[in-house]
């Protein structure tokens, strides 16, 4: 790449970050809706798998059930949160005071060196449950205020869902590009949606086994930790060990001693490396094939960028970058530091060498000069 190519292409990525940036108010909300109307376009695939009588059901049935489906989960994790949040966000002051208390009291430490460093004040400070809480509760709450916004891009997408094959052919019909393009759509919503439904099942598990353990040690709101474990493990990596540490803290906050947590700590951990670690990569196999190392820093950028829901999106994000980066000889090279292990799994022979951007504005110009003649015709003809 010659010098002046890669300062225009850095310079354009930065620019594109710096927009993410300051336009978080309107393109968030957007990729939320994108998000949600493709969740509900998968569920209704999955509906649409359903035979009655040997016979699929109708897209618009499927849609319906999926609209059904999906209005009926937020609603009953809406009712869930709004009986309990309240009562969490007044017992989290009480467990804070009671979490710094078990700090001072550690056996084996000598806490009053620890203290003259100040490096207790340090830990207390780190591990302050009602700033986390309220940090966690302001994010939804944006997201629960652009509500209204994310319904209107959510409905206009569904409206123009059935002209996307007419737009792609559009574009790229008359460069001999567009089955390339199909190959790449397809190939990003496979990948995607095999994503999605694996995640969500490892996290319903998850979070369904750390619900039933945290009741069975009687750990306060533990319906509430079922439900955040499930959320926080759609955010890789950070997202589990948050997921382990939280409810240990909590166990730790309510008891007199440190025998719970203890068990809360070992307990969830084995839980998170046993579906984490172990399940979930046979599920999953090489599909993605991502760095570990380039997940930790997609997760930091669009952490910064877009704050936690960046976190739950990184993932998807990056699967998609990395597929459309493998598809041209440019760009393939990305991908390679991009995975795992450098086999990428588009192979060399659907690489596409000579992409070029060509709408079939050809066809739209003969279509007007033929509508063009006609009415001159008529016109004509109006004349005599």
């Amino acid at each position: 790449m010659k010098i002046p190519s890669f300062a225009m292409t850095l310079l354009a990525v930065v620019l594109v970050f710096y927009l993410l940036i300051v336009g978080e108010a309107l393109l968030l909300p957007l990729v939320i809706a994108i998000a949600i109307w493709y969740l509900i376009n998968t569920l209704a695939a999955m509906f649409g798998r359903l035979h009655l009588s040997e016979r699929e059901l109708p897209r618009s049935i499927c849609l319906g059930l999926s609209f059904l489906t999906f209005a009926l989960t937020l609603w009953g994790i809406g009712g869930f949160l709004g009986g309990r949040l309240e009562e969490v966000m007044q017992v989290i002051p009480v467990y804070q005071v009671n979490l710094t208390t078990r700090l001072e009291n550690l056996p084996f430490l000598d806490m009053a060196a620890y203290q003259e460093r100040g490096l207790m004040q340090m830990v207390t400070e780190w591990i302050n449950l009602p700033a986390y809480a309220a940090s966690i509760a302001s994010s939804f709450a944006g997201i629960l205020a652009s509500g209204g916004l994310i319904s209107i891009y959510v409905l206009f997408l569904f409206l123009e869902q059935g002209r996307f094959d007419d737009k792609i052919s559009a574009l790229f019909g008359a460069g001999g590009q567009e089955g390339d393009v199909r190959k790449i759509i397809d190939r990003v919503r496979n990948d995607i949606q095999k994503y999605i439904s694996i995640k969500m099942f490892t996290s319903s598990l998850t979070g369904l086994l750390s619900y039933l353990f945290l009741r069975a040690v009687d750990v306060d709101f533990a319906g509430v930790w079922g439900l955040v474990i499930f959320l926080l493990n759609f955010i890789p990596t950070v997202g589990s060990i948050v997921a382990t540490i939280f409810p240990a803290m909590i166990a730790l906050a309510q008891s007199d001693g440190y025998s719970l947590f203890l068990l809360v700590l070992a307990g969830i951990g084995i839980l998170q490396i046993g579906i984490g670690n172990i399940l979930e990569p046979r599920l999953m196999g090489s599909s993605f094939n991502l760095s570990p190392i380039v997940i930790l820093l997609n997760l930091g950028l669009w952490g910064y960028i877009w704050g936690i829901p960046g976190m739950f999106l990184c993932v998807p994000f990056l699967i998609i970058l990395t597929i459309i980066l493998s598809h041209f000889p440019q760009t393939r090279y990305i991908s390679v530091i991009l995975s795992s292990d450098g086999k990428l799994r588009v192979p060399a022979e659907e690489v596409i060498d000579d992409f070029e951007f060509k709408p079939n504005m050809a066809a739209l110009l003969g279509r007007d000069k033929s509508e063009g003649s006609e009415s001159n015709g008529v016109k004509a003809g109006n004349d005599e």
